[in-house]
């Protein structure tokens, strides 16, 4: 086993106007935009599976225009997750996973289910929504992530049933939304969202180096100290994890030269 798992950071999405000249080189057709931006960092996440289906073909597509190494991770459709009764979605998450996305074969990564601000923690209903989420899905391994934000899941019984399905419970920072870094999986999923556009880099130099030192640790094993917790009893099996950390929402325009310069930190770091 490696000493240490993969670290990966991306952006949302690669079709944005205002990377168009700052981002993309001006001469690159929009059709090349994802053959671009995919070797450029490697994972993104995918907000259009959010609002609706995609075709089998269109996974196909965008798996054969990344290269080896690139993943994609998927937000869960929102029909599923803003419904009332999470236990009765079971129907509605197999359309999700039949739609085609076993398509994007070795470049498929996380699913993130994210949920609205206004759904609160319901210890029964929500176990019973986590018990719904596969393991595989047509020989694929699934890796399941739950974006939460309301104040209510801010609790010990949200970790423990994360921890006991093996899904992560994604560490969002945010303005307004609880911040929960508890680990509950074999990888880490991390979506940064305090970017500044008035900064070259989204962040500033410092707290990109202290967002690459967080990455370090998770992906050995390890649980940074200087997070917030839900659990104050936070203890964590110490073997190497995956870890995908996305630039995003503020600071938009400059998170592609954000999710570049942390990169380039992993990768000097070895």
């Amino acid at each position: 086993m490696a000493n240490k798992g993969t670290i990966r950071a991306g952006i949302g999405g690669w079709t944005f106007a205002p990377w168009e000249g700052t981002f993309y080189p001006d001469d690159l057709p929009k059709r090349r935009q994802l053959e671009y931006a995919s070797r450029q960092m490697p994972t993104i996440e995918v907000n259009g599976t959010y609002y609706g289906s995609q075709k089998p073909e269109t996974f196909a597509k965008w798996a054969s225009e990344v290269p080896d190494g690139f993943v994609f991770s998927l937000k869960g459709n929102r029909f599923i997750t803003n419904r009332r009764v999470l236990a009765e979605a079971g129907e509605s998450i197999e359309r999700f996973l039949t739609q085609g996305i076993t398509e994007l074969g070795s470049h498929l990564g996380p699913i993130l289910w994210q949920f609205a601000p206004t759904k609160k923690f319901d210890e029964v209903d929500f176990g019973a929504f986590l018990a719904l989420l596969p393991e595989k899905q047509g020989g694929l391994r699934l890796r399941h992530t739950v974006e939460v934000r309301h104040p209510s899941f801010a609790v010990p019984e949200f970790v423990s049933l994360a921890r006991k399905y093996g899904v992560a419970i994604t560490y969002a920072e945010h303005f307004d939304y609880p911040e929960i870094a508890d680990i509950t999986a074999d990888f880490v999923y991390a979506r940064l969202q305090k970017g500044d556009d008035d900064i070259p880099t989204a962040y500033a130099p410092a707290a990109l180096g202290g967002w690459a030192e967080r990455a370090q640790l998770w992906a050995e094993g390890g649980a940074p100290d200087d997070l917030t917790y839900a659990d104050a009893q936070h203890g964590v099996s110490q073997k190497p994890r995956d870890v995908f950390v996305y630039f995003i929402h503020e600071g938009k325009v400059r998170a592609p030269n954000a999710a570049r310069a942390f990169m380039e930190r992993i990768e000097a770091a070895g």
